[in-house]
Order: structure tokens, then C-alpha cells, then sequence
């Protein structure tokens, strides 16, 4: 109990949060709190429940989006990490005949990283529990809640899609 209670404190953000802070920045660390708190507790139960990790479980979810495979180089920019991290995370699934690496057929150097059938079997178990964990963190919340919850989202995301964008972006 004592474990959980330090570890919430450590992946709680808002707790850095004062009364005097502007209530942007307070509803920042809100979201980044939560955002954490649900990671955590899904990292925990992929590792505990299926013995994967959070960024294999990710990789896999790009690969059932694409029957076909996608290209090593393409996997990273996907996943936002080096080449270097998908190779590693690659030769993991590929030892446990989770995917399998074709190649290219026109370059000899490039491959394809595609589920194999025992991948996918796997990966649909993994996100059928995925989405039972993300359906019971919000089930405190009555579906009213949740649509104006993500309509408010919705509107935040395209504030800051907006905010962001260059002059010249705006043009177009």
C-alpha cells in the first residue's frame, strides 16, 4: 500500500500544481496526470497480464493497422523513435514468432515487418483487454460526461493545432 501510494505521488503531476498557478497551467498538469497514471497502469498490466512491453504492444498495433507491413524506416517515424529502437523491439517480436521481417523484392536491403498469424492471434487478445483497461479508467464518467469531455478535447486540439501553425500555414 505504501509502494502504491509513493508511486502515484511520483507519477502524479498535478501535485506540482498551487492555487496561485494559472488555471491553464493547473488543467495542463491535470492532463499530463492522467495521461501518466493511465500509461503507468497499462505498461503494468501489458507487462503483468501478456509479458510485453508498452513499446512492442505499440509496434504490434502499427503492423494490425497495415496487413501488408511497413518498412522498418516507416515503423519509426511512426513510432517516434530511432531505428536503432525498432530494430531492437523487431528482433524481440521476430525471436518470440510475433512478426516476421520479408524482403523487399526491388532492395535487398530493405524489409517489411509484418504480424505473423501467432502475432495477430496474440495482439487481438492484448487489445481486447487494452480497450476493457481504457473503457474501466473512464467508467466513472456517464457517457454525457465523456462526450463533452472529448468535445472539449476536440477543441483544445484544434486551439493548439491553430496556435501552433506558421503564417503562412494559416494561409493555405
Amino acid at each position: 500500500m505504501m509502494k502504491e501510494a509513493a508511486l502515484i505521488q511520483t507519477s502524479d503531476l498535478e501535485l506540482r500544481a498551487h492555487e496561485d498557478h494559472h488555471a491553464s497551467l493547473r488543467l495542463w498538469l491535470r492532463l499530463l496526470s492522467c495521461t501518466t497514471l493511465i500509461e503507468d497502469t497499462i505498461r503494468t498490466n501489458l507487462r503483468e497480464e501478456f509479458g510485453i512491453t508498452l513499446p512492442r504492444f505499440d509496434l504490434m498495433a502499427q503492423l494490425e493497422r497495415h496487413p501488408d507491413g511497413l518498412s522498418m524506416g516507416e515503423l519509426s517515424r511512426r513510432m517516434m523513435v530511432t531505428g536503432g529502437n525498432i530494430t531492437t523491439i523487431v528482433d524481440q517480436l521476430e525471436n518470440e514468432k510475433l512478426v516476421m521481417r520479408v524482403m523487399s523484392e526491388t532492395d535487398r536491403r530493405s524489409y517489411t515487418v509484418r504480424l505473423t498469424l501467432w502475432g495477430r492471434n496474440a495482439f487481438a487478445r492484448m487489445a481486447l483487454a487494452h480497450e476493457q483497461w481504457v473503457v474501466h479508467f473512464f467508467g466513472d464518467l456517464s457517457e454525457p460526461q465523456q462526450s463533452q469531455l472529448h468535445e472539449l478535447l476536440g477543441h483544445l486540439k484544434k486551439s493548439i493545432h491553430q496556435s501552433t501553425q506558421s503564417p503562412t500555414q494559416e494561409r493555405a
